[in-house]
């Protein structure tokens, strides 16, 4: 029995919203979505996913919408991303249980965005209707772009990615060079939110209503494909590059027993590449520039130059300390060959890996805990522009930066080349650096640009300006990976505007469901006759 006052409907809807089928369902929705990403690149099932999560929204209030996209979170980013416990146990010594409970935490933060998600798209809609379904696709978009700025920010997984696959892109991410992969979100969300709409209208036998729903999700990556056939940029000269793969295990990488190998792996290498621009992996030489001997570095130097090309080197450097600080640490790359020594420095750190946020208060404990190498370096200034190698501007960045649209674009506008250099040793065989491999092509398509990758034990690789991977080499094998690549000029929107659009254009359309669900004010119109 309905209590006083209340719709019988509405108290079926209130059981409905406290049955733990509904968490359950939501947080196999979110392990499912997993499967839409690299290296299983199902790009449609993220799209059904949230589909069905809107769907679970339609019906919720906004407390049990945000318990309800949490959940869906930690299905998402406990299935997706808690390969982190491997940085922080294996290779971290971290104890087991408190790396556990740090993974969990970790995730546990990330899900708190799908639940803000779930909370703004409920709070000013009503339920079973369109302006729902809207402002859910819209909430999703804004929670997603959050993620990658709170607290230096955290982008993986998100929506877009999904898009980007080895073989090229979905039409849907034609849309990246216009608004990046917030945009190619949004209109994901936006296929979802159509699809949220036509399932019930589906099983009502609502055939009209349904089929606007469908043709909509499909005019979306209509759309997509349409942009996608616009040329943003043009080839430029092309060069022969040399990508160098070493294969240090994490565990003897910072050994200082191991270091001469690694010196001298790397020269041998470097002596038998063939191409003009030859690149190391992040931190390939594993100390400060000056403990590298002196006949290694004039190797290197030599051999490019004798190309008339240049070596891209990851190191370490350091400078003094500024007034009342410690000194600085850097993680850089360095350019030795034909051109003039040039050095690129890390500007987006690693929280608890390259820098430890609040160090006076947080430093004595991570440093107890965790066994990480230079753990609290410096930041590189913001402005640092392309590094002139091998006849080409080349936009270099280091490892976790290319997680970050919004850095990338402010080099690669200069730039006829991007070069990103990593070590995802630090995760094992995980699913990292394969979802690594898949952000790094949104850059690509986003710029326009072709991006290289060289990585110390994969995935290195090259991937073409349109998003498409070009070469791979095999992971955790040893090897040169080389290719000739064309360097390319011009603006795509994405380069001169970034994510403002597309977080702009997510926050509109939240408004306008929000407003479009308002009552009409009858009174007034009385009062106006």
């Amino acid at each position: 029995m309905s209590p006083p006052g209340r719709p019988k409907g509405e108290h079926r809807s209130a059981q409905h919203e406290g049955s733990p089928l509904s968490v359950v369902a939501a947080f196999l929705l979110g392990a499912a979505t997993v499967f839409g990403f690299a290296p299983f690149e199902f790009s449609g099932v993220p799209l059904l996913a949230l589909a069905l999560l809107l769907l679970l929204w339609q019906d919720a209030r906004p407390r049990r919408a945000a318990q309800l996209g949490f959940a869906f979170g930690l299905g998402l980013f406990g299935a997706g991303v808690s390969w982190v416990y491997v940085a922080l146990n294996t290779f971290g010594g971290m104890p087991l249980p408190l790396a556990a409970v740090a993974t969990a935490g970790f995730c546990a933060y990330l899900a708190l965005f799908p639940a803000l998600a779930g909370w703004l798209a409920t709070r000013w809609t009503p339920a079973h209707s369109w302006s729902r379904a809207l402002a859910g696709a819209a909430a999703w978009t804004l929670a997603e772009w959050a993620r990658s700025v709170v607290f230096t920010g955290f982008p993986w997984l998100s929506l877009g990615y999904a898009q980007i696959v080895r073989d090229g892109a979905t039409p849907l991410a034609g849309i990246a060079p216009v608004g990046g992969v917030f945009a190619v979100t949004l209109a994901g969300a936006l296929v979802s939110a159509a699809l949220a709409l036509a399932i019930p209208a589906i099983a009502g036998g609502a055939w009209r209503r349904a089929g606007l729903c469908v043709a909509g999700a499909l005019a979306i990556p209509l759309t997509g494909a349409l942009i996608d056939r616009a040329e943003w940029t043009r080839p430029l000269q092309s060069v022969s590059v040399s990508l160098l793969q070493g294969n240090v295990t994490q565990d003897r990488k910072f050994d200082p027993q191991f270091r001469q190998n690694t010196f001298d792996l790397y020269s041998e290498l470097v002596t038998i590449s063939r191409g003009r621009l030859i690149v190391l992996p992040e931190s390939a030489f594993p100390v400060f520039a000056d403990e590298v001997p002196d006949a290694v570095l004039l190797h290197l130097l030599r051999t490019a130059a004798a190309r008339d090309g240049d070596v891209l080197l990851g190191l370490f450097t350091v400078e003094p300390p500024l007034p009342g600080g410690g000194l600085r640490y850097y993680n850089s790359v360095l350019s030795l060959g034909a051109g003039e020594l040039q050095l690129y420095r890390k500007r987006h750190l690693v929280p608890f890996g390259e820098t430890i946020p609040a160090d006076a208060v947080l430093g004595w404990f991570i440093r107890n805990v965790l066994s990480i190498p230079l753990a609290n370096q410096s930041a590189g200034a913001p402005d640092q522009p392309p590094l002139k190698v091998a006849g080409q501007a080349v936009a270099v960045n280091i490892c976790y930066e290319d997680a970050f649209g919004a850095d990338i674009r402010t080099q690669a506008g200069a730039a006829t080349l991007l070069v990103n250099v990593t070590n995802d040793a630090w995760y094992g065989r995980s699913l990292a650096a394969l979802q690594h491999n898949q952000i790094a092509a949104m850059r690509a398509k986003e710029t326009g640009r072709t991006l290289l990758r060289a990585t110390n034990t994969g995935i290195t690789s090259a991937i073409g300006h349109d998003g498409r991977e070009l070469a791979r080499l095999p992971w955790f094998t040893g090897g040169i990976l080389e290719i000739d690549v064309v360097g390319r000029e011009g603006l795509t929107p994405y380069v001169r505007a970034g994510d403002a659009p597309a977080a702009a254009l997510a926050a509109l359309l939240l408004i306008v469901a929000a407003f479009a669900a308002r009552p009409p004010d009858r009174g007034a119109r009385g009062r106006m006759r």
